[in-house]
């Protein structure tokens, strides 16, 4: 993070959950956990916060928490990012932004493994799944 901010690169990172970030968002969990008790389904409610590791971290910086109840469970994820709250609201942060760079990765991985490509450094998914096999047959295998 330091270094991306020295550099001037905004960044949105996972950020692991401990008791002062729960604590912070118990209101918002209080929320989520209300509203899916009144329908019956999952429930999301997003928050912004500022934060600062006690040691680890040389400034504070902008969080955003989800306060999600599941069927039969919770589910609190965090994300700090340089990304300014006037151009983002926590939701849209993190389904919009955050969550659709997972789900590029899923896909990457999805090509890599399942696909047997290995190498994604093309813009098809044709052109990188069907590297393996040509090299295949190049090759008399």
């Amino acid at each position: 993070m330091h270094w991306c901010e020295t550099n001037r690169a905004d960044y949105i990172l996972g950020l692991a959950r401990n008791a002062r970030l729960t604590r912070a968002i118990s209101v918002s969990m209080q929320q989520a956990n209300e509203q899916h008790q009144a329908t019956g389904r999952s429930a999301r409610v997003f928050q912004e916060l500022t934060y600062r590791t006690r040691k680890s971290w040389s400034a504070t910086r902008s969080v955003v928490a989800k306060a999600e109840v599941l069927p039969g469970k919770t589910n609190l994820r965090f994300v700090v990012t340089s990304l300014s709250r006037q151009d983002w609201v926590a939701r849209a942060l993190y389904e919009d932004l955050y969550c659709a760079r997972g789900e590029m990765e899923n896909r990457i991985k999805q090509c890599q493994l399942d696909l047997f490509a290995d190498c994604t450094s093309t813009a098809t998914l044709e052109n990188n799944t069907g590297r393996r096999a040509r090299a295949a047959v190049r090759s008399g295998v």
